[in-house]
């Protein structure tokens, strides 16, 4: 969990890179909508249930690697800010964290008799 904490806190310096910065308008416009992106997706991968969801975080980390020559980025500070934020995001996108239970099954639980969500009812007491 600490690498997606980390994603989130990346996350929310690319929203407040530009004014940092002094970055212009279109690579502000671009930090401001991939910056809430990177830490919505992190925050949301901090449960275990949805722990998957840090792996939507890459192909936000593979554009800001490759926006800077796309956008045509005059700002060499936002070029190596966005290339580094990019790098630790997809570094840090494939750190798994620690999954203690397992959740789901799929389509295929619907059919199954013996799912985790019965065996977890049957441990509980009634009240």
């Amino acid at each position: 969990m600490w690498a997606q904490i980390i994603n989130a806190l990346l996350g929310l310096w690319l929203m407040a890179a530009p004014a940092v910065l002094g970055a212009d308008k279109m690579i502000a416009n671009n930090d401001h909508i991939v910056g809430p992106l990177i830490a919505s997706f992190a925050i949301i991968s901090w449960w275990e249930a949805t722990r998957v969801v840090r792996l939507y975080n890459v192909p936000l980390g593979l554009w800001l690697l490759v926006a800077p020559w796309i956008l045509g980025y005059d700002n060499t500070t936002a070029i190596v800010n966005d290339m580094l934020v990019g790098v630790l995001v997809i570094g840090l996108s494939f750190v798994k964290g620690k999954v203690e239970g397992k959740f789901g099954g799929g389509w295929s639980a619907i059919w199954k008799e013996e799912t985790p969500h019965a065996q977890e009812a049957r441990r509980q007491p009634r009240i």
